[in-house]
């Protein structure tokens, strides 16, 4: 387990906007870091010498901890939804904290009846008597930024109702303010801050925020997802209701189900929880790395299992688009963390990535190459894939390689996955379905890139080209009638390859002409002469003896002049 640094934030407020309606956010901002900042909730990652990071699951939140769920909630709906992405980061802060987050996904207070009647009337422009043949007051759940209750249409249907909380657009937007001033400052102040981008991150944050805050955007993504599952039958999403939604409201379809952490481990030996956990991880590489759109937040609390065994996908207000180089670099990291090849890892990170001066390449690639190995071959019950990615982020700050925002969220997506699967499947292997999906992936990628929009700019780029071809060719023969045209050709020492070559050659040929005087030698021998040496042909014994000759020099030369030669090169 990695050893827990005590890391404190002085912030001068001096450097900050004295604005009276942010003062009182940033004197809270300052509290919660001076009560919890100073103590056990922000941990370092674990030294890289194995995979020992307890899951929060594990863990039994501490006083302190739920005390700090509590605060976070008590300071409304942007620093709940704080802590709910700090619930799923169990390598940024304690498990014990992680652990007592996780409630702000869902236990959240519900507001007022006569709130509800309001909003309603105000954007769908009617009561709800005339809108709705039925509407329960007691909603059914309660969110950070809005709740849902229970309804049937005046056509008969049954549909939920997600309001959003009066007033938290204006809230929301006064915090990120906050948040994003506060998080300037340090990134000015701290060059450790600089490595993990908080200002990217608070903007990051405030994208998917008041994305998710129009309900009309929320409706379209689903509409959107609808047709992105289109093929995968037991995965699905409800059905929007337009008539009956605007910007501050959504009606969308009854599901007919339950969270799946809600059923216990007997009704769970009923379904077919390999299965479905295969068609969920294999639907969301699908999303990732095909189509480019996908759900981005599915913790266990947004996904049910319906009466039919089936996965319906909630709240998709919070998604995420990845452009075409970017699915094509996530989908040579996730094959090579599925074949355990860290160094392939390294790479693919370091490219998508931004390199600082201070870059530790040596430094990186070892800690990554060993974050790998520790978890090739990792079953679901002791490796998480979404944790795995946000450790590889982590070690590229701290080695100062700039990695792409996308890479946190694709991490923080798939751990969230790989809790569903583990609630599904215990002994479902992230890797293994990634090995065995990623071959259709491509396929699926290729055909996407023969669509004929594809195509047609592929015909653009190559008529570009074909247009600088007169232009360019024309530049090289004013070159070469000028006499001007040069190339160039880097090798490692031309001179000391000629050289080599060159005493190649040379006794390639010595050799065959010893090898020519023995062979001729030979014949003599049998040629009767009067002049002899050693009792046989004179002639014949003269080209052996200068053979020999010839064969010693060359022995020398190779045994005691190419010796300094190999130890000057050196």
């Amino acid at each position: 387990m990695g050893q827990r640094t005590i890391k404190t934030l002085n912030i001068n407020p001096m450097s900050l906007s004295l604005a009276p309606s942010k003062l009182k956010r940033y004197y809270d901002i300052a509290k919660l870091f001076y009560k919890y900042g100073r103590g056990d909730l922000i941990q370092d990652m674990p030294e890289i010498t194995g995979y020992e990071n307890k899951s929060s699951g594990e863990t039994e939140p501490t006083e302190k901890a739920i005390a700090f769920a509590k605060d976070l909630e008590a300071r409304g709906p942007t620093f709940i939804k704080l802590g709910q992405l700090l619930s799923t980061r169990s390598d940024w802060i304690a498990p014990e904290y992680a652990k007592a987050l996780e409630r702000l996904q869902d236990d959240v207070k519900t507001f007022p009846w006569d709130q509800v009647q309001a909003t309603l009337s105000q954007e769908l422009g009617l009561r709800i008597s005339k809108a709705f043949l039925e509407f329960e007051q007691e909603p059914l759940a309660a969110a950070s930024l809005s709740q849902v209750h229970r309804a049937v249409t005046r056509s008969g249907r049954a549909v939920v109702v997600k309001i959003q909380r009066p007033g938290v657009r204006e809230t929301v937007i006064d915090d990120l303010d906050a948040l994003a001033e506060v998080a300037a400052f340090i990134e000015r102040k701290s060059e450790v801050a600089q490595k993990y981008q908080p200002v990217a991150i608070v903007e990051e944050l405030r994208r998917s925020l008041l994305r998710e805050l129009d309900y009309r955007i929320e409706a379209e993504n689903l509409r959107l997802m609808k047709r992105t599952l289109d093929g995968f039958e037991r995965v699905d999403v409800p059905e929007p209701l337009e008539d009956y939604s605007s910007g501050r409201v959504l009606t969308m379809e009854l599901v007919d189900g339950q969270k799946i952490t809600h059923f216990s481990p007997l009704v769970m030996m009923d379904v077919d929880g390999e299965g479905l956990a295969e068609d969920l991880f294999r639907c969301y590489l699908h999303q990732v790395l095909v189509t480019g759109f996908f759900h981005a937040d599915p913790h266990p609390g947004n996904i049910f299992l319906t009466g039919d065994k089936k996965l319906m996908l909630l709240d998709l207000g919070m998604v995420s688009h990845l452009g075409t180089r970017m699915q094509e670099q996530l989908i040579k990291m996730l094959g090579a963390i599925a074949e355990g090849d860290g160094d392939r890892v390294a790479e693919i990170a370091e490219h998508m990535g931004t390199t600082g001066k201070d870059f530790d390449k040596q430094g990186f690639n070892r800690r990554v190459g060993l974050l790998v190995a520790e978890n090739s071959g990792a079953s679901l019950s002791n490796m998480e894939t979404g944790r795995l990615l946000m450790e590889v982020q982590k070690a590229a700050a701290e080695c100062d390689l700039l990695a792409p925002i996308e890479l946190s969220l694709l991490g923080k997506t798939l751990l969230n996955l790989d809790r569903v699967g583990r609630a599904l499947a215990p002994a479902f292997d992230p890797n293994a379905s990634i090995r065995r999906n990623l071959g259709d992936i491509v396929q699926k990628r290729l055909k996407t890139s023969l669509s004929p929009s594809s195509l047609l700019d592929v015909v653009m780029e190559t008529k570009e080209v074909v247009r600088k071809i007169p232009a360019r060719m024309g530049q090289i023969m004013d070159l070469a009638a000028e006499n001007k045209l040069r190339v160039k050709v880097d090798t490692i020492d031309e001179n000391l390859i000629i050289t080599s070559l060159q005493k190649i050659a040379n006794r390639i040929t010595l050799g065959l002409i010893i090898a020519a005087l023995i062979v001729g030698a030979a014949l003599l021998t049998r040629v009767q002469t009067s002049f002899t040496l050693f009792g046989y042909s004179g002639l014949a014994m003269t080209f052996f003896l200068i053979a020999v000759l010839g064969a010693g020099v060359l022995t020398w030369q190779i045994l005691f002049r190419d010796q300094p030669d190999r130890q000057a090169s050196k």
